[in-house]
């Protein structure tokens, strides 16, 4: 008859001092979870505040005012797709106090997603004295300030570029969010066709038209790069730079052409996509007649 030794399993090496890591990384992770501390809780904090949506202005004259809120939207061209302006934050950007919210600086992208929310909406507003209400002029400064709250009120801001100062991709004049308004933080809308820019100087600016934004320090346009992808927390999206990009016509291409758009008065998201014949019919009527 054969005999079979009993087996006892002996544990080997410094077992007690993983064990103990083990534990101590699972309390840790707990602790995290019950704070909301984890990476994936941070990012869906996150997207839960910033992708909130925002009611755009209803326009009833067809004209843009100081205190409007809009999204600025570039209709795309051939190696882009329709885009907005965007905050570019992510979870290493925002403040915990006083209370939540987006740090400055910050940086834009322009976003594939045009949805009015906290990332996208901007206000009109006044610095020169203009009050809150009256209408925006070709030619005029103004600035473009994000909500208050989560997004912080902070003001689109451009600079020369420098050696050590210039956007990530396209090493072309860097636009970004800061918190203090000043001359950087200074626009212009101007009209996109150069033969009828004279003709409209010191007249309204229609809603939902396409428009040049200038800098008013640098005399650089507002851009989309279609070429210059970035990867963010929210994909794919373009990177935004000041900068003209000019034909050889002389005229500022596709990529520098905006929208700042409305929202419908019937309620039904951007008069934009809602009503595009009654933009474009409302665009020629203005090349008709400057005066309206």
């Amino acid at each position: 008859m054969s005999y079979v030794k009993p087996y006892r399993s002996n544990r080997l090496g410094n077992w007690y001092e993983d064990q103990r890591l083990y534990e101590d990384a699972k309390k840790e992770y707990l602790e995290k979870k019950e704070r909301g501390e984890l990476a994936g809780q941070k990012v869906d904090f996150l997207k839960q505040h910033i992708l909130r949506p925002v009611d755009l202005t209803v326009t009833n004259d067809g004209r843009l005012h100081f205190g409007d809120v809009v999204m600025l939207v570039n209709m795309g061209g051939e190696n882009r797709e329709s885009s907005a302006v965007s905050i570019n934050t992510d979870i290493n950007g925002l403040t915990k106090s006083p209370s939540p919210g987006i740090q400055a600086p910050c940086g834009i992208s322009a976003g594939r997603t045009i949805q009015a929310c906290t990332r996208t909406a901007f206000i009109i507003t006044s610095v020169d004295g203009s009050p809150e209400g009256s209408t925006l002029h070709f030619e005029q400064s103004f600035a473009l300030k994000t909500t208050s709250g989560f997004a912080s009120g902070l003001y689109l801001t451009s600079d020369l570029q420098t050696f050590h100062k210039s956007a990530k991709k396209s090493f072309l004049q860097e636009v970004n969010l800061e918190d203090g308004g000043c001359f950087l933080s200074w626009w212009k809308i101007m009209h996109f066709d150069p033969q009828e820019r004279l003709e409209y100087e010191g007249h309204p600016v229609p809603a939902n038209v396409k428009v040049l934004i200038i800098h008013c320090k640098t005399n650089q346009a507002l851009a989309v790069l279609g070429d210059k992808v970035l990867w963010t927390t929210y994909g794919k999206e373009y990177e935004v730079t000041a900068h003209t990009f000019l034909d050889s016509h002389k005229a500022e291409q596709d990529n520098n052409h905006w929208i700042l758009c409305t929202a419908d008065p019937a309620g039904n998201g951007l008069v934009l996509f809602n009503h595009p014949q009654s933009a474009a019919d409302k665009e020629e009527l203005t090349q008709a007649n400057p005066g309206i």
